[in-house]
């Protein structure tokens, strides 16, 4: 039995769900509000986000919403109480946020954000976090911090991050409205799409990351985190080293290594065919 099943949401916001092949789908689901967050809904991502972390079942994370927007950002209420807050608590609450921001973007899976709206504020840290992110042709970013004479800061180390100081200098500013195409350009969005196929095309960069082997594209995630930014010096070219040595000589490289050279599918691959048509015989059963 597959352990994901006990990982359970802790807000009816946010919907929860993986399949067989061991693809979670984490759903903002408050379209009224336009999936605007709280902290009850930030705690519960945070929640959701650690426990995916420990599942090694688990191979791949979409992030998507519900309704027209991806998220909004901030919920007003929450944002109302905070006014009132004294210095100790915001703090308090900033660092569930930080905590929460932390925890996705360090997932050791790869993760993809569905962006098929407005993505405002806090939303664009989400999408930050994200490994990759497929946008619609419809999606709209904003950095509106500073229009309520706040910041962008918890989530600023992760915008930095995807589009640069410079881009940063000025969105963090002006509070403009860009869309898809610009952030595009940032190199905040991956790729566009027509609304309609979003869907489809998430699902494309699925079966793309699962026709990987499932330990390497873990490994391979976490070497752009430790090689980014560090001097080529001997310590890391030695490190280097000794990663791809230890994996060439681990069950998951010999077997791809001896699928290659036999011109056969790695075991990974004919699971995942395996699955998948276990899965398909079960919903053609069904009704």
């Amino acid at each position: 039995m597959l352990s994901h099943v006990h990982i359970k949401s802790l807000s009816e916001y946010v919907l929860f769900d993986v399949d067989q092949r061991g693809v979670a789908t984490v759903t903002l689901n408050n379209p009224d509000k336009h999936n605007a967050f709280d902290d009850s809904i930030i705690f519960a991502l945070s929640q959701l986000f650690d426990a995916i972390a420990k599942c090694n079942d688990i191979n791949i994370m979409v992030l998507a919403a519900t309704g027209k927007s991806f998220s909004a950002g901030a919920d007003l209420g929450w944002m109302k109480r905070m006014a009132a807050y004294t210095y100790e608590e915001n703090l308090s609450d900033a660092n569930a946020l930080a905590q929460m921001l932390r925890n996705l973007n360090f997932l050791p899976q790869p993760t993809i954000a569905k962006v098929q709206g407005a993505a405002f504020g806090g939303a664009v840290g989400l999408a930050s976090c994200c490994d990759i992110v497929l946008a619609s042709d419809k999606a709209s970013f904003c950095l509106s911090e500073v229009k309520l004479g706040l910041i962008p800061a918890t989530i600023s180390p992760y915008v930095v991050n995807a589009i640069g100081q410079k881009a940063c200098r000025r969105y963090f500013q002006t509070a403009e409205r860009f869309f898809a195409d610009k952030a595009q350009q940032l190199g905040l969005v991956d790729e566009i799409y027509p609304l309609a196929s979003l869907d489809t095309e998430v699902e494309n960069m699925v079966q793309t990351l699962l026709a990987n082997g499932p330990l390497a594209v873990r490994q391979a995630k976490q070497l752009a985190f430790d090689v980014a930014y560090q001097a080529i010096d001997t310590p890391l070219i030695e490190m280097t080293s000794q990663r791809i040595a230890s994996i060439r000589v681990s069950k998951e490289g010999q077997e791809g290594l001896g699928a290659f050279f036999d011109k056969r599918q790695p075991a990974w691959q004919v699971e995942l065919t395996t699955q998948t048509g276990q899965q398909n015989t079960l919903e053609q059963g069904e009704g």
